[in-house]
C-alpha cells in the first residue's frame, strides 16, 4: 500500500485547511456558525461548493470532480481538526453517496448536481427510536399505493433533517411476503411530512421526522432489497467520520500539549512532572494508531471490494472509538477545571467526539459484530516462519 499523498492530494488538503482557517481559526467561529440557522456557515459551504469538495466522491458522468475515498478522507480530517459543523460526511457522503449508488440514471441526473453545487443539502433518514444502530428499518414502512408509494412513521435522529431540501428514507417494504429494505426519495414539501429541529449536544443539529401517508419516490428499482447499498455506503460515511474524528484528536493533543508547556505549577512548567508527559505520550499513541486504521480502511474502500469495505470500516470505527474517548477525556483532565468551561476550545473537541462514537454505532455494537464473524478468518500461527 503507498501511504504518500501525491502531489493534487497535498494541495487539496492545504486548500482546505486554508479556506476553513478563514473562519474556523477559534472556536468562537463554530460557536457563532451553530448559533443560528442552518447550523453551519451558508457562505463556507458555497465556497467548498465552488472548490469542488461537495463532488469528490461523485463520478464525472455524475457531475462530480470522480475523486476516491483518500480525497474524501483529507478533507473530512481538516473539518475536524476545525470542529467545521458543515455536514459533509451526513450529507455528501452519506445522503448524496445513496442517491449515487442507488438512484437510476435519471434520478441522478435530477438530484446529483444539486448536491455538488450545494443548493441542495441531503439527509439520510435511517436511525428509528429504540432501534439498535445498525438495525435494518421497522417502524417506518412503505407501502403502494395505486402508483405510487407512501411513508408511515417516525425517524428519529434525522441529522440535518429539518434544513434539508432532500431525503433519503429508509423504509421496511413488505415485497411477496418478505421484509426487505427499501430506499425513497421524499421532498422538503411533502404532504404528510413533519419535522421538528432541534439542537445536539454538540451544537449541530436534528430533527424527529414523522411520514404520514407521505409520497415518496424509490431510489432506483421499486421493491428491491437496498440492504448492500446501505451497508456498503454508511461504510464509506463511517470511514470519513473516522477521519473527522482523527482531525479533532490531533487538535485536541495539540492543545493539551501545549497547555502543558506553557502553563506552570509551582513555579515549573507542568512538562516537568513525568507524569503528565506520559499521559500525553498515551494519547499521541492513541491517535496514531486511530490514524493508522482510519487510513487502512480509507486504501480498503479505494480497492473496490464491497464486503472488504464494511468489514474495515468496523474494524476502524473500534479503534477510533476506544482512541477518541481516551484523548478526549485526558484532554480535559489535563487541562483541569479550565477544560470543563464553553469558553475553552477542549471541552468542544471532547464533546463532538462523543458524538461522532454515536453515530458511528460505538464501539461495543461493533466489537459484537466482529466476535460473531471471528470463526470465519483465517488462523496465523504465529510461530511459524
Amino acid at each position: 500500500m503507498d501511504f504518500e499523498l501525491d502531489d493534487e492530494q497535498t494541495a487539496l488538503r492545504d486548500a482546505v485547511r486554508r479556506l476553513l482557517a478563514s473562519t474556523y481559526a477559534t472556536i468562537d467561529g463554530r460557536r457563532a456558525s451553530t448559533a443560528k440557522a442552518p447550523g453551519w456557515d451558508e457562505g463556507m459551504w458555497g465556497r467548498l461548493a465552488e472548490m469542488g469538495v461537495l463532488g469528490l466522491p461523485f463520478t464525472e458522468e455524475d457531475g462530480g470532480m470522480g475523486a476516491g475515498p483518500v480525497e474524501v478522507a483529507l478533507v473530512a480530517e481538516q473539518l475536524g481538526r476545525v470542529l467545521a459543523p458543515e455536514p459533509f460526511a451526513e450529507a455528501v457522503v452519506l445522503a448524496g453517496g445513496l442517491v449515487a449508488a442507488a438512484g437510476s440514471a435519471a434520478q441522478k441526473e435530477q438530484l446529483l448536481p444539486g448536491v455538488v453545487d450545494g443548493t441542495t443539502v441531503a439527509a439520510f433518514a435511517h436511525f428509528e427510536p429504540g432501534a439498535a444502530a445498525g438495525a435494518p428499518p421497522r417502524s417506518v414502512t412503505a407501502t403502494q399505493d395505486g402508483d405510487g408509494w407512501v411513508l408511515d412513521g417516525v425517524k428519529e435522529p434525522v441529522l440535518h433533517g429539518a434544513q434539508a431540501g432532500l431525503l433519503v428514507v429508509s423504509a421496511r417494504v413488505d415485497a411477496d411476503g418478505t421484509d426487505r429494505t427499501g430506499l425513497f426519495v421524499v421532498a422538503a414539501d411533502a404532504a404528510g411530512l413533519d419535522r421538528v429541529d432541534y439542537p445536539t449536544y454538540d451544537g449541530t443539529r436534528a430533527a424527529r421526522v414523522t411520514f404520514a401517508s407521505t409520497p415518496a419516490t424509490p431510489l432506483g428499482a421499486a421493491g428491491a432489497n437496498a440492504s448492500d447499498v446501505v451497508a456498503l455506503v454508511t461504510a464509506h460515511a463511517q470511514v470519513a467520520l473516522c477521519h473527522e474524528a482523527v482531525g479533532a484528536m490531533a487538535t485536541a493533543l495539540d492543545l493539551t500539549t501545549e497547555y502543558l508547556r506553557t502553563r506552570k505549577q509551582f513555579g515549573v512548567p507542568l512538562k516537568t512532572f513525568q507524569a503528565l508527559t506520559f499521559r500525553a505520550a498515551d494519547m499521541y499513541v492513541s491517535l496514531e494508531l486511530a490514524r493508522s486504521m482510519a487510513l487502512w480502511a480509507t486504501l480498503v474502500l479505494a480497492d473496490g471490494d464491497p464486503d472488504a469495505a464494511v468489514v474495515a470500516a468496523t474494524r476502524a470505527v473500534v479503534q477510533t472509538s476506544a482512541a477518541g474517548r481516551h484523548i478526549g477525556q485526558e484532554a480535559i483532565q489535563l487541562h483541569g477545571g479550565i477544560g470543563m468551561t464553553a469558553e475553552y476550545a477542549v471541552g468542544h473537541y471532547t464533546t463532538r467526539l462523543t458524538a461522532i462514537d454515536q453515530l458511528l454505532g460505538g464501539r461495543t455494537a461493533h466489537l459484537r459484530v466482529l466476535a460473531d464473524h471471528v470463526g470465519e478468518y483465517d488462523v496465523v500461527d504465529p510461530l511459524a516462519v
